[in-house]
C-alpha cells in the first residue's frame, strides 16, 4: 500500500508529540509546511539514548556489511538481493540510515530514501532485524529520515507498506492517499498477456 506523507485534513488529536500540541491544520498542507517543528522535527529516542543502549546510528553506507544487511532482509521476509545490486541501489540513494549493535557490529535497522532531490522522496527497504523488534530502533530510523528530508524542503514522502505493518507507520505522520490516489507497478506478467 501506498501511504504519503501529504496531511489533506486536520490532525486528529491522537497525532500529538508528547505534551505538544500540533495546531489544526488548514487543507492541502504538505508535511514540511504543517509541521510547526520545522528543521526541529521531535525525535522519540536521542543519538545518545541509542548509544547508551548499544546502538549506533550510521548515516550513509559507509562501513555497511551488504552480506549483513542482506541477512536483515531475509529475515523479515524480503528476497535474498545480489550485493552488487545493493551496492548500486545505495549509490543512487540521496538518504541512508543504519543502526549498528555495538556489541556485534552488525546493521540491525536500516532505511533509505530515493527521490529528485527537490519535491519528492519514496522511503525503500525499511527493515528491524526481528530479534531486535519492538525496542524503537524502527521508530528512530524513519523519524531521523523524514526529519533529514524535511530538512532539505523535500514535502511529499511516499512509502511503500506491506499491509499488516500500516500501523507502525501512522503514529509517524504517513496515511493513506489522502487524494485516494493508488500506486501501480509495471508487471511484466501484465504486459504478456497481450
Amino acid at each position: 500500500m501506498l501511504l504519503r506523507g501529504a496531511i489533506s485534513a486536520p490532525l486528529p488529536r491522537c497525532l500529538n508529540f508528547g505534551q505538544v500540541r500540533v495546531p489544526t491544520l488548514p487543507r492541502k498542507l504538505s508535511v514540511a509546511s504543517a509541521s510547526p517543528y520545522g528543521g526541529d522535527y521531535p525525535l522519540s529516542v536521542s543519538d545518545t539514548a541509542l548509544e547508551s543502549r548499544g546502538f549506533l546510528l550510521r548515516r550513509g553506507a559507509e562501513g555497511l556489511d551488504l552480506e549483513e544487511l542482506n541477512a536483515v532482509f531475509v529475515a523479515v521476509g524480503f528476497p535474498r538481493r545480489d550485493p552488487e545490486k545493493i551496492r548500486l541501489a545505495l549509490e543512487h540513494t540521496q538518504a541512508v540510515l543504519w543502526v549498528e549493535h555495538r556489541r556485534t557490529q552488525r546493521p540491525v535497522a536500516f532505511a533509505r530514501a530515493t527521490g529528485d532531490g527537490v519535491f519528492n522522496a519514496i522511503i525503500w527497504d525499511v527493515v528491524v532485524d526481528p530479534s531486535f523488534q519492538g525496542i524503537g530502533l524502527g521508530k528512530a530510523v524513519i523519524e531521523r529520515l523524514v526529519k533529514e528530508l524535511l530538512g532539505r524542503g523535500i514535502s511529499n514522502i511516499a512509502l511503500y507498506s506491506e499491509p499488516r505493518v500500516l500501523g507502525f507507520y501512522r503514529p509517524l505522520g504517513f496515511i493513506a492517499d489522502p487524494d485516494g490516489i493508488r500506486g501501480m507497478v509495471y508487471s511484466k506478467r501484465q504486459n504478456k498477456k497481450k
